[in-house]
Order: structure tokens, then C-alpha cells, then sequence
């Protein structure tokens, strides 16, 4: 396909080609992305920070009955964060990819180059989306089970977990914010999965700005939409895999997925 060239707001953006991108194509990322993770080792940067936030949700749950319902909801939402984590990993397997020096140090350059502003625009969207996603599954729960939930924790007659696990499984309600939630939280990982595909990795490569690069993510999971829903899919099922138990397997999820959208990227975009 050839580069097309929209006028928006007077100013010219120029999207770059893309194309249609594949099952084995998706194959081939991830095996990509598990071999620069063995030769990069991208825990190192995750390790200091995973385990220190599996205690404290550790130390949360045991201590603050209010903060249970949440947390699904907020461990949940950590893919929505993944692309703005991952930037670090994106520049790792650039500057592999041009044969530049590659020390650790650079995991953080995507915040020191002249494309951090588009980075930070991105970013700052995710956050939104997140912040919105907390919002909604804390307004389900308070018109679901909260009342039911506090009442059982008030009483002293349960733990919180068990409580909790009780009005979840056990009531009415509780099915009706399980199958709603899903809903929402689906809609909400499309919505996230759409526009990140191929941003993130594209503006980390200095090929546009945050608005080009939104756009030409929503080109290529148009183009491909069935390996759009693939690699949704895929993304979800090894964040789940990582998050089990507390967080241990993130280290490993993230350099991995970070590599492998990486790699994703370049065969997507010309």
C-alpha cells in the first residue's frame, strides 16, 4: 500500500504504509520476542518493581477490606498500561535492529529523545482510559454487591476475601457484575488494543507523532482485524498467566510482549 497524506487541523501528517499482517505472523512475534528476551533479559528492569507491588497488594488485601473489590478491576487494567511500560523495550529492540550500542541505560532514552512528547501524549491517554475503567467497575460494584459486602464485613463474621468471593459467586448480583463487567472491560481492552497495535512501537521509532501514530494503528487493525483480535487474545492470556500468583510471572509476561510488539510493528508497518 502506498503512504497517504492527511490534512488535519492544517497540518500535514503522512501515515506510512502498512500490511496485512497474519496468524504466523503473530507466531513469529512472539518467538521473536521470547529469543530477545532470553539474549536482552528484560526482567532485570522489572524485578526491583514486581515483587516490591506483589507485597503490597499482598499487605492491602490482608489489612483493607474496601480495597478488595478493586482489585481485579486494577490488576485487570494493567494492560491497558502495557504499551507505556513496554516503550523502554521498544527502543531496546530498535537500536538491536540498527546495530547501535545497547547498554540497559537506553531501556529509558524513549524518555530523552525528541519523540517524548508524543510519548507522553499517548501515555497520558492510557492513563485516561484507565482512570475511566476503575471508574466504571467501582460504579457497577457500588450498585451490584457493595451493600451486601460491607454488611457481611461489618459484622465481623467473615473474612474480606471470602466475603467478597461469597457476594461474588454466591448472589444475583454478583453474576450480574461478573457478566457486565466483562463487558465493559471488553470493550475497554478493544478500545486499548485499536489504538495502540502499532503506536506506541512508532513513535518510539521517530515515524510520527502521536497523532500519526494513532492513525496508522487503527489502519493496520482495520486491514487485519481478525489478527487484531488474535494478538488481543494472545496479550491477554500471558498477562493473566504473568498476574498468577501475585504478579511473580510479570517480569518474563512484559519483556517478552514488549519484544514481540516490536517485532509485531515491523512487519505491520512499511
Amino acid at each position: 500500500m502506498t503512504d497517504i497524506h492527511l490534512t488535519v487541523a492544517r497540518t500535514q501528517i503522512n501515515l506510512p504504509a502498512i500490511r496485512r499482517i497474519r496468524s504466523s505472523d503473530l507466531d513469529w512475534a512472539l518467538a521473536q520476542g521470547w529469543r530477545d528476551f532470553r539474549e536482552l533479559r528484560g526482567d532485570i528492569v522489572f524485578l526491583p518493581l514486581v515483587y516490591p507491588l506483589a507485597g503490597f497488594f499482598a499487605l492491602v488485601l490482608a489489612v483493607n477490606a474496601s480495597f478488595v473489590p478493586m482489585v481485579f478491576p486494577a490488576v485487570a487494567g494493567l494492560s491497558i498500561l502495557g504499551p507505556a511500560v513496554s516503550a523502554g523495550f521498544y527502543e531496546l529492540a530498535r537500536r538491536r535492529d540498527h546495530g547501535q550500542d545497547l547498554t540497559w541505560i537506553h531501556f529509558f532514552d524513549p524518555l530523552r529523545k525528541r519523540t517524548r512528547g508524543s510519548l507522553l501524549i499517548l501515555t497520558f491517554g492510557l492513563v485516561v482510559l484507565f482512570a475511566l475503567w476503575l471508574t466504571a467497575a467501582f460504579l457497577l460494584y457500588r450498585v451490584t454487591i457493595a451493600a451486601g459486602y460491607h454488611r457481611t464485613v461489618d459484622a465481623g463474621g467473615d473474612l474480606a476475601l471470602r466475603a467478597f468471593a461469597r457476594a461474588l459467586f454466591g448472589t444475583t448480583a454478583g453474576w450480574t457484575m461478573i457478566i457486565v463487567g466483562n463487558l465493559i472491560g471488553f470493550v475497554f481492552a478493544a478500545a486499548t488494543l485499536v489504538l495502540t497495535f502499532v503506536s506506541f512501537p512508532m513513535v518510539v521509532d521517530g515515524r510520527g507523532n502521536a497523532v500519526a501514530a494513532v492513525l496508522t494503528s487503527l489502519r493496520v487493525a482495520r486491514l487485519s482485524p481478525g489478527a487484531a483480535a488474535d494478538w488481543g487474545l494472545r496479550v491477554a492470556l500471558l498477562l493473566a498467566i504473568g498476574c498468577l500468583p501475585l504478579f511473580l510471572g510479570l517480569p518474563i509476561v512484559l519483556p517478552v510482549l514488549g519484544y514481540a510488539t516490536w517485532r509485531l510493528y515491523t512487519r505491520a508497518v512499511g
